[in-house]
């Protein structure tokens, strides 16, 4: 039974820290940061970025790796930690360096190849989470997913979604500024 009159919580009440948050899921909260980094440049510069998705590729794999060494026990465990990630992501190093060879590359625009680097990124991530069987891992790479077509339709609707808001701000504007003004010409209650 919670008792009312006590000041400090359950112990079963757990408070969300954000900086403990950030702390312990930080390596994760990078790769997400740097893949939609990669295409939100490459949709602005409308310039291929080979070389930025050929080294964010293994360092997937380091993230992969480093974020589970202390769960292997043994040498043992560590090496075939480091062989089967090493292994994975060189399959999906080949795949990406296969989607940038020239004659490939030249048949995309930039965000279509930043898309489709993200696109090969997700699947790999998620199957290393899996190998590793890190649920952070396998969640980056459905949010990698996701964010795929997400980018793509934003890409594409960028204008429209732009007229919506302004026409949003159209309307709650005048409601909000006729709101304070009539606030402001109403007399304060006398005491």
């Amino acid at each position: 039974m919670i008792d009312l009159q006590s000041d400090t919580p359950p112990p079963e009440i757990v408070h969300f820290s954000l900086r403990a948050f950030l702390i312990r899921e930080w390596p994760y909260l990078l790769v997400l940061i740097l893949a939609f980094i990669g295409v939100a440049y490459t949709s602005f510069s409308k310039a291929p970025m080979t070389l930025y998705w050929m080294i964010l590729t293994p360092f997937i794999g380091l993230i992969c790796v480093v974020t589970r060494w202390g769960d292997a026990e043994s040498q043992e465990q560590r090496l075939r930690l480091i062989r089967t990630q090493a292994v994975h992501w060189g399959a999906v190093f080949v795949a990406m360096r296969l989607m940038f060879l020239t004659d490939v590359s030249r048949m995309m625009n930039a965000n279509a190849s930043a898309l489709s680097a993200m696109t090969l990124l997700a699947p790999g991530t998620f199957t290393a989470g899996l190998h590793i069987q890190a649920w952070n891992i396998c969640l980056i790479g459905i949010i990698l997913a996701i964010g795929v077509p997400a980018i793509s339709w934003l890409e594409q609707s960028a204008l429209l979604l732009f007229l919506v808001a302004l026409v949003v701000a159209a309307v709650i504007g005048p409601l909000f500024w006729h709101h304070k003004k009539q606030n402001r010409d109403q007399p304060l209650p006398s005491e």
